[in-house]
C-alpha cells in the first residue's frame, strides 16, 4: 500500500472513530441554565444562559422588551481575554403566542463572528482597533423555524467597558464615552424592532454566598450581592406588541387588561454543533454536524433551585414542548418545602423560619410534601366552572399525593387562568372557590416551563409609590387590604400586575418571591389562609402572613441603577474603576488614565460613605481632576429620583465630601450617582434606620 493511501486511511479512521465518539458522549456531554446552575454548562459559559426578562417598555407601551443573558460572573478586570459571545455558537429567543400551533411561532436566532483587528498586540483594544471585534447576524422566523429571514445583517456589539484609556483616551478608541458606544450599537431591524446585543451590568441580584450554603441567606446582617461589580453579555430585543401578538393587533385592541390573546411564553437558548474537531497546532476548532441544544431558560431559577442536580443537565437538553413529566414531582413536591415545614427538616435551616407552608389551612388542608393539598376536592360539584372542574384542568391540578400541583405547577409550566380559584380572596367571603378579584391571566397551556406574559397589563412607572420589587405578590397585597382595589370583585389595574411572575422586571425581587411561593404566599392570596388563622376570624393577616411578607434575603436590589431607556441594563462595571481593585495614586494624584473626558476620577467617586448604614446624615466623598461641573443624585432601590443635593455645580479638581440628611428618608436601600454631562461615572448602594 502506498504511503498516501495509508495516509489517508488514517484520516478516514480518525474521522469514523471522532464521530462515533461523539454520537456516543452526545447524550452526556451536549445535554448540557441561570448562573452557573448545572454540571455540564457551568463548564461553558459562552453558551450558559444566566437570566430571561420580559416586560411591556416603561418608557413604550406600545412594545415589549425581552432580555436574554449569557455568561455568567463576568470579573470587568479580566484581561487578556475579556469574554464575548461565542462565535461556534447559536443564540435563540423563542416566543409562543398562539397554542393551536405546534412550537415555536416566532424565533430570533442570533450568530456572532469576530475579528482580530491588530495581531501585532496583546491588548484588547490599541490605537483605534479591537480584539476581538465583534458583529453579529440576526435572523427571525415565524414559521416555526421552517424559514428565516435577516433583519439585522452586521449589527454591532460594543467592547467590553474595560477602563478609560482604552475606551476615551486617543491610544485606544477615543469614543466621548462608553454610553456612546453602547448607545451607537442600538440597532433598528428591518421588521421594526429595536436591537442591542453586548456586555452589561449583571442586573440579578442575590445573596449567592448565603443561598447555596445550605439556604443560610443573611436577612439579619452581613448579606451581600454575589453579583455585584459582575458583567453579563445581554441580547435585548424590544419589539412592537404587534409583532408578537400572534393576530398582529397592538395593545389598544386588548379586550381588557388581562385578555387572554396577548399573553405570550418566552424562553431562551444556547446551542452548539454537534461535533468539535480541534487543531493540534492552535487553529480555530472545526465545528460540524446538526446543532444541539446545551442550555435554556425559561422560568427564573427553576434549573437552579428546583431540579435536582442529577438531572439538570438533561433538562437543558430538552424544549418546553416535550418536557418530561417525570420532571413535575420536583415542582408539586419541591424540595425546598421540607425546610418550611417543621414536620419534615423546618428546624434545618434557620434564615427560612419565616416561611412556612400551610398544614392545616382552614383547619381543613395540608400542603406539607406527599399530602393532598386539594386533591380531595377533585369530582366534587363545588368544583364546576372552576378551573378544578374535571372538564377543565381539574386532573392536572388536584393530584393526590402532590399538592403544589395547584399552585407551583401552573406558575411554572401553564401560567395561571383568570378563572376561580386563581383570584383574590377579595369578595370570596370565605370560600376559596368562590369568583374573586381578578388579579393575572398569563395562561398559555403549553405545558412546558416558559415565562409568561400578558402583554395588555398595563405598566406600574418606575417612579409610581406603589412600584414595589416584589411584583405580583405586592399586587395581591394591594387588592386584598387597600380600599382603593379591595371594595369589589371588579376587574381593575392594581400596580404591579406587570411584575413576575406576569413576565420579569430587570427590578423584581424573583428570589424573594420564589421563596414566598413555595412557602404558599399563593395559597394564601386566594383565600387558603395559614393555619394560624381560624376559619370566621376577623383578620387573615395573621403573623404567619406577615411572616412571609416581611421575610428578606438581605439583598433587594441590584447594585447599580437600571436606565430609563432601552436597553434599560445598567453600563457594564470596567475593571480600572470601583470594581476593579483599589484606587491606586501617586502623590495623592490621580493618574491621566482615569476619566479625563469626564473628568471625574472613576477610582475614587464615591468610593466611601459613612456612616452606612445611616441614621441622621452620612458623608460621601467624590474626587474630580480639574474643574468641572458635577451633579449628585439620590435614588431609590427601583431607581426613582428623590433628591439632587449638587445640581450641575461648578468644583474645583479635589476631593469633595457631601453630607447628606438622610433623617427626611424612609428606611431602606438607596443609590448616590455622580454625573458630568449627563453620563453616570459611579453609583454607591447606601441604606438608611431608623
Amino acid at each position: 500500500m502506498q504511503k498516501s493511501n495509508k495516509k489517508s486511511l488514517l484520516i478516514s479512521f480518525a474521522v469514523v472513530v471522532v464521530t462515533a465518539s461523539a454520537i456516543m458522549i452526545s447524550n452526556s456531554f451536549l445535554d448540557a441554565s441561570s448562573h452557573r446552575e448545572a454540571p455540564i454548562i457551568a463548564n461553558d459559559p459562552l453558551a450558559d444562559n444566566t437570566d430571561l426578562y420580559a416586560f411591556r417598555s416603561p418608557d413604550d407601551q406600545n412594545t415589549v422588551t425581552i432580555i436574554a443573558n449569557y455568561i455568567p460572573a463576568q470579573l470587568p478586570q479580566g484581561g487578556p481575554n475579556y469574554y464575548s459571545f461565542g462565535e461556534d455558537v447559536r443564540y435563540e429567543i423563542h416566543v409562543k403566542n398562539d397554542i393551536t400551533t405546534k412550537g415555536d411561532d416566532i424565533i430570533y436566532r442570533f450568530e456572532f463572528e469576530q475579528t482580530n483587528e491588530d495581531p501585532s498586540t496583546f491588548f484588547n483594544i490599541r490605537l483605534g482597533q479591537e480584539n476581538l471585534k465583534t458583529t453579529y447576524t440576526c435572523n427571525r422566523s415565524v414559521d416555526g423555524g421552517l424559514s428565516y429571514q435577516t433583519i439585522v445583517a452586521n449589527g454591532i456589539v460594543p467592547p467590553n467597558n474595560i477602563g478609560p484609556r482604552s475606551i476615551q483616551s486617543p491610544v485606544g478608541l477615543g469614543a466621548t464615552n462608553y454610553n456612546t458606544l453602547r448607545n451607537g450599537a442600538i440597532t433598528t431591524a428591518t421588521t421594526g424592532e429595536e436591537i442591542f446585543c453586548g456586555p452589561s451590568d449583571d442586573p440579578f441580584f442575590v445573596d449567592l454566598g448565603g443561598v447555596f450554603d445550605l439556604g443560610q441567606t443573611r436577612s439579619s446582617g452581613g448579606a451581600r450581592d454575589g453579583l455585584s461589580c459582575k458583567n453579563i453579555h445581554s441580547i435585548c430585543i424590544k419589539a412592537p406588541i404587534s409583532t408578537l401578538q400572534k393576530d398582529g393587533k397592538d395593545v389598544s385592541q386588548a379586550a381588557n387588561i388581562l385578555d387572554s390573546d396577548y399573553v405570550i411564553g418566552v424562553y431562551a437558548t444556547a446551542s452548539r454543533k454537534l461535533i468539535t474537531v480541534r487543531s493540534l497546532h492552535g487553529g480555530k476548532p472545526i465545528n460540524i454536524g446538526q446543532w444541539v441544544q446545551i442550555s435554556r431558560i425559561g422560568m427564573p431559577l427553576t434549573n437552579e433551585v428546583v431540579i435536582p442536580i442529577g438531572k439538570k443537565d438533561y433538562w437543558n437538553s430538552i424544549q418546553p414542548y416535550n418536557e418530561d413529566t417525570a420532571l413535575e414531582k420536583y415542582f408539586t413536591n419541591p424540595e425546598l418545602a421540607l425546610y418550611m415545614d417543621d414536620s419534615q427538616f423546618g428546624t434545618a435551616v434557620p434564615a427560612l423560619s419565616a416561611l412556612r407552608v400551610q398544614r392545616n389551612s382552614l383547619q381543613s388542608f395540608d400542603f406539607g410534601n406527599t399530602h393532598d393539598g386539594l386533591a380531595g376536592l377533585l369530582g366534587n360539584p363545588a368544583t364546576t366552572g372552576t378551573a378544578f372542574d374535571v372538564n377543565l384542568f381539574g386532573n392536572y391540578l388536584l393530584r393526590p399525593g402532590q399538592p403544589r400541583s395547584v399552585d407551583l405547577l401552573p406558575i411554572f409550566m401553564t401560567g395561571v387562568p383568570n378563572l376561580a380559584p386563581y383570584q383574590l380572596a377579595t369578595g370570596k367571603n370565605g370560600n376559596p372557590l368562590a369568583a374573586g378579584k381578578p388579579f393575572i391571566n398569563n395562561f398559555l397551556p403549553t405545558f412546558g416551563d416558559m415565562l409568561r406574559l400578558n402583554m395588555a397589563v398595563p405598566v406600574t412607572q418606575r417612579n409610581d409609590p406603589a412600584f414595589s420589587t416584589l411584583g405580583l405578590i405586592q399586587a395581591a397585597v394591594l387588592g386584598l387590604t387597600d380600599p382603593a382595589y379591595n371594595g369589589s370583585t371588579a376587574l381593575q389595574f392594581i400596580p404591579n400586575m406587570d411584575g413576575f411572575p406576569n413576565g420579569r422586571r430587570l427590578e423584581d425581587d424573583v428570589t424573594r418571591i420564589e421563596l414566598q411561593a413555595v412557602s404558599g404566599v399563593v395559597l394564601a392570596a386566594i383565600g387558603l389562609w395559614y393555619d394560624d388563622y381560624t376559619v370566621g376570624g376577623a383578620n387573615p393577616v395573621t403573623p404567619n402572613l406577615v411572616g412571609v411578607l416581611t421575610y428578606t434575603t438581605g439583598v433587594e436590589s441590584n447594585d447599580r441603577p437600571f436606565k430609563s431607556t432601552f436597553p434599560y441594563l445598567a453600563n457594564p462595571s470596567n475593571g480600572f474603576g470601583a470594581c476593579g481593585g483599589a484606587l491606586q495614586s501617586n502623590n495623592n494624584k490621580l493618574y491621566p488614565e482615569q476619566d479625563a473626558s469626564l473628568k471625574i476620577g472613576s477610582p475614587e467617586v464615591f468610593m466611601t460613605n459613612y456612616p452606612n448604614p445611616a441614621t441622621t446624615q452620612t458623608t460621601f466623598k467624590y474626587r474630580v481632576l480639574d474643574k468641572t461641573n458635577v451633579t449628585v443624585k439620590i435614588l431609590d432601590q427601583t431607581g426613582r429620583l428623590i433628591d439632587t443635593p449638587v445640581n450641575n455645580k461648578t468644583v474645583d479638581g479635589g476631593t469633595h465630601e457631601l453630607i447628606y440628611n438622610v433623617t427626611k428618608l424612609p428606611p431602606g436601600f438607596y443609590f448616590a450617582t455622580v454625573e458630568n454631562n449627563d453620563q453616570t461615572t459611579q453609583s454607591i448602594k447606601f441604606a438608611v434606620t431608623k
